[in-house]
């Protein structure tokens, strides 16, 4: 005797639609959530093998399979005091939104136990993924397998022995072209206030500053070249060292938004001409009373890809493919001061 079941015709998963369409799965998932990248032509034709066999994308069903269906997404970041962060988060927060979900949002400080202890938290009140900015190097508690399944994209920094996806800026070239305009401008002795080099974005930025002296010709002189925690007061104490030593260096370059501002206020508080560039944007720089040139991209773009990213991995109905990395081009701003009118 033939059972119901039996006699039932295949139900149809989201790969089927995709091979009917003749796209990718992705595709078929971005059309679903109502991407707008998703061409109206492109969208049609998915719809119109949604309908042809049938396919009812059933998120209960899925959520019981996987004991994941919260309808939110974790994001984990180091320091949301930052406007760098609250800019990622309200790219990951639009993208959700046009997803039908909600965001999470923990904050570790740069603390890698805190770290650990939120993204525990969030995968125990079964978030459907989670997105971190890593505040360490040690990434084991971020492995899915390690957390039942959970998927994770990482922002700003790339894994560290885990094959998941990754959104990064690009700190090596945008760092390279700060620097080489510093050059370009005269300059031969440049202080360097750095982040803490045993992170990928403090090395990638050191590497490009490096990178830019050396095509140029001159010395990496060790004296010129500090790490500074990412802290306005702490790299002005650092910036008015280097000004306010015998053979002071005619320009500075500032590895974050916040060592950029307390650079600016080492220079205005010795009277130094030194020249200043920064790695990230600076809220009002256009008012500064000296100009600035500055490393920016779309911080908000970082938010979206990485939520991109996040959502085709809770979509997809087929095993993982190899590990994407995106990376978020940078370009360099001039920032000159206005003039009374």
């Amino acid at each position: 005797m033939t059972s119901m079941a039996a006699g039932r015709a295949p139900t149809p998963t989201m790969r089927d639609v995709a091979a009917h369409a003749a796209v990718s799965p992705m595709t078929v998932s971005r059309t679903l959530r109502g991407d707008p990248r998703v061409s109206p032509e492109m969208r049609a034709r998915v719809l119109a093998s949604v309908e042809a066999l049938r396919y009812r994308r059933n998120d209960l069903a899925r959520g019981l399979r996987t004991g994941r269906s919260s309808g939110l997404l974790g994001l984990v970041v180091t320091n949301l005091s930052n406007p760098f962060y609250s800019e990622l988060a309200l790219g990951v927060e639009s993208l959700a939104s046009a997803g039908g979900m909600r965001v999470v949002i923990g904050n570790t400080g740069g603390d890698l136990d805190r770290e650990r202890q939120l993204v525990d938290d969030m995968a125990s009140r079964r978030v459907d993924g989670i997105i971190v900015v890593p505040a360490g190097n040690d990434h084991a508690h971020l492995d899915p397998a390690v957390l039942h399944g959970l998927p994770v994209v990482l922002a700003t920094r790339p894994p560290s022995g885990l094959d998941v996806d990754c959104v990064v800026v690009d700190d090596f070239g945008g760092s390279r072209r700060a620097t080489a305009a510093l050059v370009a401008q005269g300059h031969r002795r440049i202080g360097f206030l750095g982040l803490g080099r045993s992170l990928w974005t403090g090395a990638e930025r050191l590497r490009g500053h490096c990178a830019a002296l050396e095509e140029a010709g001159l010395a990496v002189e060790d004296a010129l070249l500090r790490s500074v925690p990412p802290d306005a007061g702490a790299a002005e104490a650092v910036a008015l060292e280097l000004l306010g030593s015998a053979d002071p260096p005619t320009a500075l370059f500032a590895a974050n938004n916040r060592n950029t501002v307390g650079a600016y206020r080492a220079i205005a508080e010795s009277g130094s001409a030194a020249a200043l560039a920064g790695f990230d944007d600076v809220p009002l720089a256009d008012l500064f009373a000296a100009p600035i040139s500055v490393v920016t991209y779309d911080t908000g773009e970082v938010g979206r890809r990485a939520a991109e990213l996040l959502l085709d991995r809770i979509a997809d109905e087929a095993p993982p493919t190899h590990p994407r990395l995106v990376t978020i081009a940078t370009t360099l701003k001039d920032y000159r001061p206005l003039r009374p009118s």
